[in-house]
């Protein structure tokens, strides 16, 4: 069978990073185009991963030109996933498209309607629902372990971990600081599990406390007072349309003890889970014989293959997973219709921090 033909546009840190350094052990696809505005970073990258003669564009509109191309990963600053994703749909392409779906609600049900208009099959990148501790949460909490989910916490915060390189400081390319960047993985990781997207009211408030600080102790060296646009911390409340909560902290720089990033806790009437101590640190509460017992789950060994040719990391198992969606013409693991609800929260957050009053949705 012939390989897939995939095209990358932005070749920067997180497609260095994440992206095609994945896809290169994947033997169903080959990556045959690179797109980046900086045309050295797409050169590096074909000549890195590309197969034969890849092609190397600066302008993505001339990569989705190219009808050989199958698939085709988004990986740019926030402010052009919907714009390249809906283009992309459109040209014929099947589309991941990096964390968060976009900047705004209105532009992520672009791409979700562009998705559907086209056929073409969309997934957004929110990896850390393939850890072994996650993937272990939503079996249980699928299989009603938990019993009704009515409170939870998503949790993201760094104590002094502020990306200082690319534009991760610059409000306008990406909507927003930690609570648009990590505090959307575990937004998304808690909703997944808990398998509720219907939110009916927000608040939200968000910290610009820290970012104008000099001599930070800042983990990548200090951050510079001038570019910091977004916010340092955000935190959210969130009711339900069947009357859950959700609570979401997210942080790059906070002044706490003991950091924790992309976990959740999550508090059923018939028992409990969290990630509190840790990702790969799960425990599952509740009462069995009158007793109190806590349960830890071990993720030394290997666990079940949740699909075909299972093994390697969160990121490898996530390419593997769209890839055999696409191949066997079945749902996306991670569909659309799950980040829109994401991205509806968190702007929801940043409107209610903004205006000091509670925002409805889904009215």
């Amino acid at each position: 069978m012939a390989k897939l033909k995939v095209g990358i546009i932005g070749c920067g840190g997180i497609a260095n990073g994440k992206h095609m350094p994945n896809l290169a052990k994947l033997k169903e696809l080959e990556m045959t185009a690179f797109c980046d505005i900086v045309r050295e970073r797409a050169e590096k990258a074909a000549k890195k991963y590309g197969a034969g003669r890849a092609k190397v564009y600066e302008d993505y509109k001339k990569l989705l030109a190219d009808g050989s191309i199958d698939v085709v990963h988004v990986c740019t600053p926030n402010r052009s996933h919907a714009e390249i994703t809906v283009a992309a749909l459109e040209a014929g392409k099947h589309v991941m498209c990096e964390k968060p779906m976009a900047k705004t609600y209105a532009e992520a049900k672009t791409m979700l309607e562009a998705a559907r208009r086209t056929g073409k099959k969309l997934t957004i990148g929110y990896q850390q629902r393939w850890r072994g501790d996650s993937l272990y949460l939503k079996a249980a909490c699928d299989a009603g372990e938990l019993g009704e989910i009515y409170y939870a916490k998503a949790i993201a915060l760094r104590r002094r971990a502020v990306p200082t390189w690319g534009v991760f400081l610059n409000e306008y390319e990406q909507g927003g600081g930690p609570l648009i960047d990590i505090g959307t993985h575990a937004l998304d990781l808690t909703l997944w599990c808990m398998d509720n997207y219907r939110p009916r009211m927000v608040v939200g408030t968000s910290y610009k406390k820290l970012g104008q600080q000099t001599e930070t102790g800042n983990a990548w060296g200090d951050w510079d007072p001038a570019r910091m646009t977004v916010e340092d911390s955000a935190f959210g409340f969130i009711v339900m349309e069947n009357g859950a909560t959700v609570t979401l902290e997210s942080s790059w720089a906070l002044n706490i003890a003991d950091p924790k990033e992309a976990i959740c806790l999550l508090a059923g009437d018939k028992a409990g889970a969290d990630m509190l101590q840790g990702e790969g640190n799960l425990r599952i509460n509740r009462v069995s014989h009158g007793r109190q017992c806590i349960e830890t789950p071990s993720f030394d060994a290997g666990g079940v293959a949740f699909f075909d040719g299972a093994g390697g990391d969160c990121s490898e198992l996530e390419q593997r997973a769209f890839y055999q969606a696409i191949l066997e013409d079945t749902e996306v693991p991670t569909k659309p219709e799950q980040a829109l609800v994401v991205t509806q929260i968190l702007e929801a957050i940043y409107e209610s921090a903004a205006s000091g009053k509670p925002v409805y949705l889904n009215a």
